[in-house]
C-alpha cells in the first residue's frame, strides 16, 4: 500500500569527484506541505532535477506514487513551477493554458476552470504581457495543475512577489494540500515558509542534516528562548534586579533562557505581579533553528 507520494532513500549524486548529493532520504505524504531549505550549493536543483527525471541519480532510489521518475507514469503525477515562469506576452492567460491543455492531451475547454481556481478568471482574457509577476506565477500554477498531478515542486516560487500575492499563493497551495496534493517548497523565504509548512527538509553540503516539524527542530536543537519583559512605570530597575542578565531595551527588558529553564523563569516573572506590564516569548525562529543546523554540518 503507498503511504507517501514521493519518496527518496539513500539518495546520492556525483558529478565526477563532487558529490552533489550524499545519501538523502526524504518523503512527502499525501497533503502534505513539505520545505526544502538550504544554502546555494547546498543540493536543492540537483534533488528537484532527479525527482523531476531531468538528471539521473548515481546510487539511491527515488517513487513519485511508485513510478521511476521520468517515466510516463511519474510526469502524470509530478508537476513543476520555476521561479521565473515565462510566457508568451501576446497570448493572453487562456490561450496559453488553452495551449498547453491541447499539448497534454486534455480539454482546452478546461482553461477558464483552472485560471479560475488560481484566481485569474477576470483577467484570463487579457495579454500576459500585461500582468504582473504575480499574477504570472498564477498562471504557471494553473498550467501545473493541468492533469490533477499528485506532486507539486516548486522553487522560490514567491521570490519577486509583492506581500499580498504572497499570502494568496500560499492560500492556494494550502488548498491544494487540502484536496490530498503533495508540496515539496524550495525557498530562501525562512519566515514565510514557517508558518505554512508541515515539515522542514534542511540540506547542506549535499546531506539531509534536519528534518521534521517546527516543533521537532526546536525540541533537536534545544536553543534559547528569548522573553521581553515590559514593565509598568518605575519598576523596571525592580524586574531588572529579580531577573539577572535582563538587558533594558527601548523600555523593555530583554532577557534569554534554556528550554529546560523556560516554566521556571515564567514563574518568577508571574510572581512580580502588577510590575509586569506586558510579556512577549520568543521561541527560537526557523530563521534561527537554520543557521544551527548548517553551521553544525559545517562543523
Amino acid at each position: 500500500m503507498m503511504t507517501s507520494t514521493l519518496t527518496t532513500s539513500e539518495l546520492t549524486k556525483r558529478f565526477g569527484e563532487v558529490a552533489a548529493l550524499t545519501g538523502v532520504s526524504l518523503s512527502v505524504a499525501p497533503g502534505e506541505r513539505v520545505a526544502l531549505l538550504g544554502h546555494n550549493g547546498a543540493g536543492k536543483s540537483t534533488l528537484m532535477k532527479i525527482i523531476l527525471g531531468l538528471i539521473p541519480a548515481t546510487s539511491g532510489a527515488v517513487t513519485i506514487c511508485d513510478a521511476t521518475p521520468g517515466s510516463a507514469a511519474a510526469r502524470r503525477a509530478v508537476a513543476y513551477l520555476p521561479e521565473n515562469a515565462a510566457f508568451h506576452p501576446a497570448l493572453t492567460g487562456e490561450e496559453q493554458i488553452r495551449h498547453y491543455l491541447t499539448l497534454r492531451g486534455e480539454s482546452p475547454a478546461l482553461a477558464m476552470g483552472l485560471l479560475e481556481k488560481v484566481g485569474l478568471g477576470q483577467a484570463a482574457r487579457r495579454r500576459i504581457g500585461t500582468y504582473s509577476k504575480g499574477m504570472r506565477q498564477r498562471v504557471g500554477l494553473a498550467q501545473a495543475l493541468i492533469g490533477h498531478p499528485r506532486l507539486l515542486v516548486l522553487d522560490e516560487p514567491t521570490s519577486g512577489l509583492d506581500p499580498v500575492s504572497r499570502r494568496e499563493f500560499y492560500a492556494l497551495l494550502d488548498d491544494l494540500a487540502a484536496q490530498g496534493a503533495s508540496i515539496l517548497l524550495s525557498s530562501h523565504a525562512l519566515t514565510e515558509v514557517e508558518a505554512r509548512t508541515d515539515r522542514i527538509v534542511i540540506l547542506s553540503k549535499g546531506r539531509l542534516v534536519a528534518e521534521g516539524s517546527l516543533a521537532d527542530l526546536r525540541r533537536r536543537a534545544d536553543l534559547p528562548v528569548t522573553l521581553h519583559v515590559t514593565a509598568r512605570n518605575g519598576y523596571a530597575s525592580d524586574i531588572a534586579r529579580s531577573l539577572p542578565g535582563a538587558i533594558l531595551v527601548d523600555g523593555a527588558l530583554h532577557l534569554t533562557c534554556a528550554q529546560s529553564e523556560k516554566l521556571e523563569t515564567l514563574g518568577r516573572i508571574a510572581g512580580l505581579g502588577e510590575k509586569v506590564a506586558d510579556l512577549e516569548v520568543l521561541p527560537p525562529s526557523l530563521e534561527d533553528l537554520y543557521s544551527h543546523f548548517s553551521r553544525g554540518a559545517a562543523q
